[in-house]
């Protein structure tokens, strides 16, 4: 099984090390292979998608990606950004599916901003639609405004859109896999001023027809920010659109102590995936060694799972992980009194100690 293995900037080369070092543990035989992505590779190549790691990632049977971003690229025109990277990738790999679990780990309660009695057994998972909505609609840009109040003035422009194809599929995926947990679902929006997410919530009704042992609630996405803080665990699977999973995913990721333990996965309509942590590339504290691996190395057990068909070895991660944190090592953004502080490589090196027992 051939994985492309896609560092990027800032602290995704550290942080990807270790979960490669934790594949390697493992005692498969995967052929793994390196490209540079984002800023590297607008560096090396001149543009944040160069064609060799584009081809690199159609190829492969999964991608295991860092981060991508540098603040010494924020003058470069948009499309040469190193974010650009990881839309082209999903855009070209046809990744539409975005899981990203929540999960708090009992030894991290007291690293949550919220009390314990509210997080404790956190066990959520949002689905975000990766390849529609304000992201990638079209036309957009600034031009000189043609109407309204400040007629004549410059503008800047996105246009949000969603194709009835786009929601059924994700929808379709979102109650599946509901069906594998509890059971509930709740589909978030805006209906009441989008006419786009009022078009949403309507399909999602549709499609809810098909599976009636789900039990289906919509939820505005400001109330659903508002819970997401005041009882968390009311939710069991919520799927969104592009912009509302973007913003609702990393809110629910303080849930869990850090934004450092937050694994993702993107996945095309045959559980090929791209796997990637859903921090960014913090190269203000690249190369100190104080990143936090676990994101990376979960993401890594989730990879196994839905693209490698290896749910025994994605168990076994996950498994070493939970006793890494039962022993008290902790990096820097989950580290608290009474705990140890470990690096980078140290929380790795104890991951594949972990597995090895």
């Amino acid at each position: 099984m051939k994985i492309a293995i896609l560092p990027g900037d800032g602290i995704g080369p550290e942080i990807v090390e270790q979960a490669v070092n934790v594949l390697n543990a493992l005692d498969e035989k995967f052929e793994l292979e390196t490209a540079v992505v984002g800023g590297a590779g607008y560096a090396a190549h001149g543009h944040p998608l160069p064609d060799g790691t584009l081809k690199l990632a159609k190829e492969a049977d999964a991608v295991l990606f860092g981060a991508v971003g540098d603040y010494k690229y924020d003058s470069l025109e948009r499309a040469l950004r190193p974010e650009q990277a990881i839309l082209g990738l999903r855009k070209n790999l046809g990744l539409f599916a975005n899981l990203r679990p929540a999960i708090l780990y009992p030894e991290l309660a007291g690293a949550s901003t919220l009390k314990p009695e509210v997080v404790s057994g956190l066990d959520i998972l949002i689905i975000r639609e990766l390849t529609g909505d304000i992201y990638f609609g079209q036309p957009r840009g600034v031009r000189t405004s043609p109407d309204g109040a400040f007629k004549g003035e410059r503008e800047g422009f996105d246009t949000m859109r969603y194709a009835e194809t786009e929601i059924r599929r994700i929808a379709h995926v979102a109650f599946q896999t509901a069906q594998k947990r509890d059971k509930r679902l709740t589909s978030v929006d805006k209906a009441n001023v989008l006419e786009t997410f009022q078009f949403w919530r309507d399909i999602v009704t549709d499609v809810h027809q098909e599976y009636p042992d789900v039990a289906l609630e919509h939820m505005y996405v400001d109330n659903a920010a508002m819970q997401l803080v005041r009882a968390p665990k009311k939710f069991d699977v919520i799927v969104t659109g592009n912009m509302f999973g973007d913003i609702l995913s990393d809110a629910a990721a303080m849930l869990t102590g850090s934004i450092g333990m937050l694994p993702s996965a993107s996945l095309d309509a045959n559980n090929k995936g791209l796997y990637e942590p859903s921090h960014g590339s913090a190269p203000d504290i690249a190369g100190k060694g104080i990143a936090n691996p676990l994101a990376t190395i979960l993401s890594a057990a989730m990879m196994l799972r839905f693209s490698l068909n290896k749910a025994e070895q994605a168990d076994r991660v996950e498994a070493a992980v939970k006793k890494v944190l039962a022993q008290g090592l902790r990096t820097a953004d989950i580290f608290e009194a009474g705990t140890t502080k470990v690096s980078t490589s140290e929380m790795g090196a104890a991951v594949v100690k972990a597995l090895a027992k």
